[in-house]
């Protein structure tokens, strides 16, 4: 190989020579120290080491060519700390011509590192895993160029063959040291879709062991590339029509969408390249996906980071083409009723096991907005995302618990546990049925006060809800989650053709959508935005859409045009005085007189409201309820802002109760301004779907709740037990109690009163 380490017939050397070591005698350690011996030779570097990871995410120095001796098995370095610690904490290559002025250099004495000024390493990555770090160093100041990272990173997954055999660390090791064993274990992450399901555990190991990593034949690897991509491609097609056999919802847009994704030919190309340095195309298609994946897991984006997913999901299933094993080979040997244990997992990998007998879902990974918990929620799966380590600690054929609506996962239970959790799974079952014997009963309470109950949404996949519920119609739409799992923004003919579909879906009842409550944790990623040191009190909600008027614009230009002679509902989001809401309903002024001007044909009428979720509106409730039609409380931000309270923050997540005296005091002026005015009220923050919760709103006069489809039932359910006027006495008697929560009494009041809360 020449100095500059671009050659291709060098690399493809390199990697023979390599090859030939990994198949040789000896043992794991001796393999190791011939091969950094070669890596130095032909890349012509004065060092040349491998750090392997050990427990407790430690870098162990297991082999040199250029060190001291006696540094191997001595030198120690944590995970971040030192150039080697910071290329394993990022999972990213680092080349350096003066490695020693860096901030993170970390000198060892006993490794005489001192005289080699220039380094650069690669992270030794398996299945998105760091298992080491390899590094050459250079005593001049030696200029790395991109080349020669390119082969570094190359080299690097022969290295993690070896590192992932298990012949140098035993993988025990650290799954020990992280609480494993078979003992019980509790395990907290995401809610990704509420639920509970217990049964065995299936280990999801979709992965093709790559046996062979250099290629004898580069362009017998290109034809093997090719073939595999058309009968991937022809599969993908056919899983898109069992998508739509299923039925219609956003989880056959997703499979589109992931159909598309696999028509990249930009992804093909960089696979192709790959193994024209010398890889077969199974590592080929591996190293393309963890360069990827080191790539976009750096960005802070959500649905960047989500999209990596879908990306190993269409890897995986590449490589099960290259080697000939169809993915549904084992179906029949799954356990009935199991739980999928797994570190991530694409939608149309879901979609698979959606049609079996899976019962529950645990990720390592994963979000609400990812593309696989749109799957799930359309089959009802239950799922925790961001579970940490549950493949690792995982046997297959543990019993475990999912968890969904506490976002926990219990693995290996007690008998006395699985007997409860099987208990309350039937019960459930039993619920879940006679709630479906009140989709067409009216909500109103024994005393005969008529509560409407609204769904909360924010794909299709949701307004598909109305029929099963028997919900009166979509009381919050959530415009900006379909955009979320975009890459562009829009033109306003596709918004149209989205809002159309909403309507049409909603078959005639009311569907009041919510402007773009983008910002805080909600981020687009085509808008840039800067790191706000609290983004849930910052550029969100209707100031971007202030600040941004085209985009608001255009979303009100797209609603108009989809709701031809039909009232169309509107409220704007975050509003924290009244100047906002006439600046914004100029906006719908302004909209509406353009369409005219176009000819189009117009809603019958546009109803525009508010979403009270800022405190300061509290003060200016007169002067508003005279220029809006409608009002929705948002509690779940009302609440935080009022008391103070990051509801994100773990410490304070159950210090504030929205049944306490000024949550419920604050509650009851805004009924008694809405109704004084004659403004239609309801309530779409989490206290609507809370059975205990509704009956206090409703004792202060709240008649129409939006929440989500899971909670019509129960609530409805509680409705139907209540007397609103008694309790609407009890709650004026106690409601000005200086108690930190008024909850214990509102619950001994409806065991009491038989309430179904």
């Amino acid at each position: 190989m020449t100095e500059a380490g671009g050659s291709v017939t060098g690399t493809r050397r390199l990697l023979r020579r390599l090859r030939d070591i990994m198949a040789g005698s000896g043992t794991a350690q001796e393999r190791l120290d011939r091969i950094v011996r070669v890596i130095a030779a032909e890349m012509v570097a004065e060092v040349c080491s491998a750090y392997i990871m050990r427990a407790g995410e430690v870098l162990e120095l297991f082999a040199t060519e250029g060190l001291r001796p006696e540094a191997v098995h001595r030198t120690r370095l944590r995970v971040g700390e030192g150039l080697v610690g910071v290329i394993a904490a990022t999972a990213r290559p680092l080349a350096l011509a003066d490695a020693q002025s860096h901030p993170s250099f970390a000198y060892r004495p006993e490794t005489g590192e001192e005289t080699f000024h220039s380094l650069m390493g690669a992270p030794i990555l398996r299945g998105g895993r760091v298992l080491g770090v390899l590094v050459v160093q250079n005593r001049t100041l030696r200029h790395y160029t991109e080349d020669e990272i390119e082969v570094l990173q190359t080299i690097a997954m022969i290295v993690a063959e070896l590192a992932a055999s298990g012949d140098l660390v035993n993988p025990l090791e650290i799954v020990q040291s992280q609480g494993g064993g078979l003992l019980p274990l509790r395990l907290v992450g995401v809610r990704l879709n509420t639920g509970l399901a217990i049964g065995p555990a299936v280990l999801h190991e979709p992965r093709v062991v790559i046996r062979q990593v250099v290629a004898e034949d580069a362009d017998a690897e290109l034809i093997r590339l090719r073939r595999a991509v058309t009968t991937m491609r022809e599969a993908i097609d056919e899983l898109v029509e069992t998508s739509r056999e299923i039925g219609a919802g956003e989880h056959h847009e997703v499979i589109e969408t992931y159909r598309m994704f696999a028509a990249d030919r930009g992804w093909v190309a960089r696979i192709a390249d790959a193994i024209r340095s010398g890889l077969t195309a199974e590592a080929a298609v591996q190293k393309v996906t963890d360069d990827t994946r080191a790539r976009m897991m750096q960005a802070t984006d959500p649905y960047l980071r989500e999209r990596l997913l879908d990306l190993e999901d269409l890897a995986n299933r590449l490589q099960h083409h290259l080697s000939g094993r169809p993915l549904g080979a084992a179906w029949d040997e799954l356990p009935p009723g199991f739980i999928l244990i797994a570190r991530a997992m694409g939608p149309a990998e879901l979609l698979d096991y959606a049609r079996r007998r899976i019962r529950g879902l645990v990720l390592e990974e994963g979000s609400p907005t990812a593309h696989v918990a749109i799957v799930a929620r359309a089959f009802d799966i239950p799922v925790v995302g961001q579970v940490d380590d549950a493949t690792s600690r995982t046997e297959a054929g543990d019993i475990v618990v999912v968890d969904g609506d506490h976002a926990q996962v219990l693995i290996r239970p007690s008998a006395d546990i699985q007997q409860t959790v099987t208990a309350a799974v039937e019960a459930r079952t039993r619920r879940r049925a006679f709630y479906e014997t009140l989709r067409t009963v009216p909500s109103v309470t024994r005393d005969g006060a008529e509560i409407k109950l609204f769904l909360n949404a924010g794909l299709l996949l949701d307004v598909t809800q109305l029929a099963a519920t028997g919900a009166e119609g979509i009381g919050l739409f959530r415009t900006e989650f379909p955009l979320m799992v975009r890459d562009s923004f829009p033109p306003v003919e596709e918004l149209t053709e989205f809002y159309r579909r909403v309507l049409d879906r909603a078959e005639c009842r009311p569907v009041i959508f919510r402007t773009l409550d983008i910002g805080g944790d909600k981020v687009l990623p085509y808008l840039p935005h800067a790191i706000e040191d609290n983004p849930t009190m910052g550029w969100r909600g209707i100031r971007i859409g202030l600040d941004r008027p085209a985009m608001l614009r255009r979303q009100l230009r797209a609603l108009i045009r989809a709701a031809p002679a039909q009232t169309l509902f509107v409220k704007f989001p975050m509003i924290a005085e009244v100047s906002e809401f006439d600046r914004a309903r100029a906006v719908v002024e302004m909209e509406l007189a353009r369409a005219a001007e176009e000819g189009r044909a117009l809603p019958k009428s546009v109803k525009v409201g508010v979403m009270l979720e800022v405190p300061s509106l509290l003060w200016q409730l007169p002067e508003l309820c005279e220029r809006i039609d409608f009002l929705s409380v948002g509690t779940n931000d009302l609440l935080q802002f009022l008391f103070a309270c990051d509801r994100g923050n773990p410490l304070l997540a159950e210090r504030y109760d929205p049944l306490s005296a000024p949550m419920l005091a604050v509650l009851r002026e805004v009924v008694t301004h809405t109704r004084a005015a004659g403004v239609p009220l309801s309530m779409c923050g989490d206290m609507a779907g809370n059975p205990i919760e509704a009956m206090a709103l409703i004792a202060l006069g709240f008649r129409r709740f939006s929440m989500a489809a899971t909670s019509i039932g129960p609530v409805k359910t509680m409705i139907r037990s209540l007397n609103a006027g008694a309790v609407a006495s009890y709650l004026d008697e106690i409601g000005e109690r200086p108690d930190h929560s008024l909850r214990s009494k509102l619950e001994a009041y409806a065991r009491d009163h038989e309430i179904a809360a």
